[in-house]
């Protein structure tokens, strides 16, 4: 099982620390991993906190070129610099608010792998396409433009679900990592609205192999739980 929290535009570098060194004291599994995904101006912080744990730090992006005239992106080499284990990449509010697409994401996948991240690459339906019955051919296509990787992990973001209190049901989370294992088999997160609450009976579902956490992140001791619900 994996935990990654993905922090979004919260804590700045003085708030990051103080986390990880809760995080560091935190009762956390031995057989579940942890990551965390600060803003870039708190990685560096995030990542001296935790060093010497189990605990990944990974950025909330990365561009596909290795360097260049790309104002406001970051390479995989500055990560690489910081010690940055690996990132998110097109998670639903950079599709939705950046302009990202399946393209997009694609190239930043392919070079974050090739430069020794690991990668958690996001992918989901917006209400519309659900209520359509769009979502499974939505996903086959936002996973159809990746290549399986042993440092590739994919996780399921219904959009709908995002920072709205709504939840998919443990089956239709179900359902939906089934169709995105059928086009690569890679373990596959679940992401969207997961709290200490609900996280044990969505990653009860056998084709959910962790959590991709956004709010419920932002606190230790409500993250340290999903941790544990993962473990159970």
């Amino acid at each position: 099982m994996l935990i990654a929290g993905n922090w979004k535009m919260f804590k700045g570098p003085d708030e990051a620390g103080a986390f990880c060194r809760a995080l560091r004291d935190a009762d956390l599994p031995d057989d579940v991993d942890v990551v965390v995904c600060p803003p870039y101006v708190s990685l560096e912080a995030a990542v001296q906190t935790l060093a010497g744990t189990e605990v990944g730090v990974f950025a909330q992006n990365c561009h596909w070129e290795l360097e260049g005239a790309f104002t406001g992106e970051i390479s995989a080499p500055m990560l690489h610099e910081l010690g940055v284990y690996g990132t998110l990449v097109g998670h639903s509010e950079r599709r939705q608010w950046f302009g990202e697409t399946d393209e997009t994401v694609a190239q930043r996948v392919r070079t974050a792998l090739a430069q020794g991240l690991h990668v958690i690459a996001c992918v989901g339906e917006s209400e519309a396409e659900r209520e359509a019955g769009e979502t499974d051919a939505v996903l086959r296509r936002q996973v159809g433009v990746l290549e399986a990787d042993e440092n590739l992990v994919i996780a399921y973001e219904p959009v709908w679900a995002i920072g709205t209190g709504k939840t998919a049901t443990p089956e239709m989370a179900q359902q939906a990592h089934e169709t995105i294992k059928s086009v690569l088999d890679l373990p596959v997160l679940y992401g969207g609205s997961v709290k200490p609450d609900n996280a044990a009976e969505l990653m009860s579902q056998p084709a959910v192999d962790g959590a991709l956490v956004g709010g419920a992140s932002l606190d230790v001791e409500s993250f340290a739980a999903i941790c544990r619900a993962a473990s159970l």
